[in-house]
């Protein structure tokens, strides 16, 4: 019988960093979606460095909270999250929309743009 191989699969992120098993990422940070711009789904890319309460939430052009896609604690890691253009009440979007995360004392903001 043949010898099963172990091999890991690592990804390099935007930011510099390495996506792989049993890694930790250096720093937090949150990756542009992708797609952008999108329909009818996009997926927003992150890393927390160490264990965090995040909060990940779209915000229309005034400022208005519009989805909420993640409010919760996590552990250390680099993770993902699909968002499909919807509001909290299902119905879409405008075109042009901001996403926040807050991960403890990190923030970042990115512009998302939905094709209609």
């Amino acid at each position: 019988m043949g010898k099963l191989l172990d091999f890991k699969v690592f990804v390099l992120s935007p930011e510099g960093g390495v996506h792989g098993d049993n890694l930790l990422p250096r720093d937090t940070h949150l990756d542009q979606n992708y797609p952008n711009p999108f329909n009818p789904q996009t997926t927003v890319m992150y890393a927390l460095k160490k264990e965090a309460k995040v909060s990940i939430t779209i915000y229309n052009l005034l400022g208005q909270k519009v989805k909420t896609l993640m409010n919760s604690e996590q552990e250390a890691g680099y993770k993902s999250i699909a968002w499909n253009g919807t509001n909290d009440d299902g119905a879409k979007v405008c075109a042009r929309v901001f996403l926040r995360m807050t991960a403890d004392e990190y923030m970042s903001t990115k512009k998302l743009l939905l094709l209609k």
